[in-house]
């Protein structure tokens, strides 16, 4: 019988499950095997992986839970792994035809590894991926999402307005910190969806260099302006990802020390994110007088696993099944891409990839559509030109807190 192998790598994305039950509903309809490889990518390295046979009882239960059914890793082979390890007799034991991957950006460059390194050796191995993640940082075409971020994103924003309401109940002020290693999607989605008075990410400090004293003085001139409004509460949501674009200087500014993963990226989930932008906000407001209580909230690990919303239940079941359609074309190397029209087609990773480098670049939120700039303009409450004069009552250098001027917009 011929048989396909799925994995799923990287962290976890609402839908995970969703795309690995529908891939094998498909594909048991058709005849195949299927079988699940647990631990991502160390799995296809090691003589002996843990595997899972797919059935239709097994799909059935799995494809609407939160959460990936298979284990997943952030194993990223080495050049020696490939050539030293590949354990091709997984593959031709089980008459494996078609390798099926279900990850982000960095699972996508794993894949597209594989892809050549099969082409190259010549093995008749089809290998189709399938991307996600909730930071909706793959370039796909047309604004299409990666599956998991709609999900995330209506989690986020049931925890972030939550947070708000206790904002305005309680008459403070709350931090939040959103994932997003290099863009602002979730932070800016969650942001807008809940109308902060604030949000910050990485994309803005595109005519500036991104500092400690930068992200602190965004926050400072959204509370400067609520007060001067009259308002004395409010919430800014700020993305992970600027950590990624401080300087070392910058970081050891912040106190935190971090470890990095196998990919060369800060481990962040291991610090709390918010509970230090919140210290830098209080030691601010304190140097500058001002009687404003913060608090920190995360939203992190929470909005991976949850549940899917029934947007990433149809999507991801889409691109379970579009996966056969690519495979029955004879389509190998690629992603599966589903337009907003929901028609079926190859993304082929080459076409993505850096050509030096060969990873996938990331797509960063358009901080010139109109989307981006309608809600800095009339969603978001920062000082102007025009506040100078009352936030003096505050500040003695409102300039200082002039939002544009901090980005030199």
């Amino acid at each position: 019988m011929d048989a396909i192998a799925i994995l799923t790598g990287g962290g976890p994305a609402p839908g995970m499950n969703t795309v690995v039950g529908s891939v094998a509903k498909t594909f048991l309809k058709q005849g195949y095997r299927v079988i699940g490889l647990h631990g991502g990518y160390s799995g296809l390295f090691n003589p002996s992986p843990k595997t899972t046979d797919i059935d239709f009882l097994l799909a059935d239960d799995i494809f609407n839970r939160g959460g990936s059914y298979l284990t997943m890793s952030r194993f990223k082979p080495t050049d020696k792994n490939f050539e030293e390890d590949f354990n091709l007799d997984f593959f031709v034991k089980n008459n494996v035809k078609l390798l099926v991957t279900v990850g982000g950006d960095d699972t996508a460059s794993t894949a597209n590894r594989i892809a050549k390194f099969l082409e190259a050796k010549k093995y008749p191995i089809a290998n189709i991926h399938v991307p996600k993640t909730i930071d909706n940082d793959l370039p796909l075409p047309a604004g299409s999402p990666t599956f998991g971020y709609q999900s995330a994103k209506d989690m986020g924003s049931i925890i972030a307005r939550t947070v708000y309401m206790d904002a305005r109940t309680s008459a403070n002020w709350f931090v939040v910190a959103a994932m997003g290693r290099s863009a602002g999607h979730l932070a800016f989605g969650i942001g807008t969806a809940c109308h902060y008075p604030m949000i910050v990410i990485p994309e803005m400090f595109n005519k500036t260099t991104i500092t400690v004293e930068k992200i602190v003085n965004l926050v400072v001139s959204s509370i400067l302006k609520r007060k001067v409004m009259g308002i004395d509460y409010g919430a800014a949501i700020i993305s992970e990802g600027v950590f990624h674009s401080l300087s070392d200087e910058e970081i050891k500014k912040s106190g935190i020390h971090f470890s990095y993963d196998d990919h060369g990226h800060p481990e962040l989930g291991k610090v709390s994110k918010a509970h230090i932008f919140n210290e830098m906000l209080e030691k601010k407001l304190k140097e500058l007088g001002l009687k404003v209580k913060s608090r920190p909230v995360e939203i992190g690990y929470e909005v991976r696993c949850q549940t899917p919303v029934a947007y990433d239940l149809v999507y991801c079941s889409l691109l379970g099944m579009g996966v056969y359609k690519l495979f029955s074309e004879g389509k190998t190397g690629c992603m599966v891409y589903a337009d907003p029209a929901g028609q079926i087609s190859p993304l082929y990773l080459k076409d993505l990839q850096d050509p030096e480098t060969g990873k996938i670049p990331p797509r960063l939120v358009d901080i010139n559509s109109d989307k981006f700039t309608q809600v800095i303009n009339n969603l978001l409450n920062y000082i102007t030109p025009d506040d100078y004069a009352a936030a003096q009552k505050y500040v003695a250098n409102p300039t200082d807190y002039d939002f544009r001027k901090i980005l030199n917009w």
